[in-house]
């Protein structure tokens, strides 16, 4: 298993193939729709978000007798909706790490082999248990204009825990699958 630690330099992330098991610590933020729509057409994030870690998750959070935010359920969330602005945000604010799943489109994989970024797959039905490499809610930007499930929330995790998807050379683990079930389809169909 690979170690990634924030920030998520380019000759680490570039390093990276596909179906490699990463353990990801340090600091990452959630961003789902509202997020990218609001990043590819402002280009204006209240953080900057060079090297950092995207995780399309709309995480549980709940407030504590002290007033502190914990993460009690953070699910990934199906990644293709952003699609549309996946390439810009890779290219304009400089994200090396993508978390989420089911995948993403050509546009993304494009945009992670010429700017050094990677998509990783976490498990899907699996939120308590990721909630558990969650150490602390560091912050949250957007909470007031996107609600809660989108605004962007600032994680400090330790050994949270995925699989190379998309890779920076082009490689795609669901372009990889599709192409071995077609294969067999076809043998299947010739006997």
């Amino acid at each position: 298993m690979k170690q990634l630690t924030y920030p998520f330099d380019e000759k680490t992330i570039r390093a990276l193939n596909v179906g490699e098991v990463v353990s990801i610590s340090g600091k990452i933020y959630t961003g789902r729709d509202r997020l990218h729509k609001h990043l590819a057409e402002t280009h204006a994030s209240p953080v900057v978000l060079k090297d950092a870690a995207i995780f399309h998750c709309g995480p549980v959070v709940v407030k504590d007798d002290n007033g502190k935010w914990n993460v009690v359920a953070a699910g990934p969330t199906t990644s293709i909706r952003e699609e549309p602005y996946s390439p810009t945000v890779i290219k304009e604010q400089g994200i090396r790490v993508i978390i989420g799943k089911g995948g993403l489109g050509a546009g993304t994989l494009a945009a992670c082999k010429e700017f050094g970024c990677v998509y990783l797959q976490a498990v899907g039905g699996a939120a308590a248990v990721i909630a558990e490499s969650i150490k602390e809610v560091k912050a949250v930007y957007f909470l007031d204009e996107f609600g809660a499930t989108e605004a962007m929330w600032e994680l400090e995790v330790e050994d949270l825990q995925a699989t190379v998807a998309m890779d920076s050379h082009g490689e795609s683990l669901f372009a990889n699958v599709k192409a071995a079930s077609l294969e067999q389809l076809k043998q299947l169909c010739m006997v």
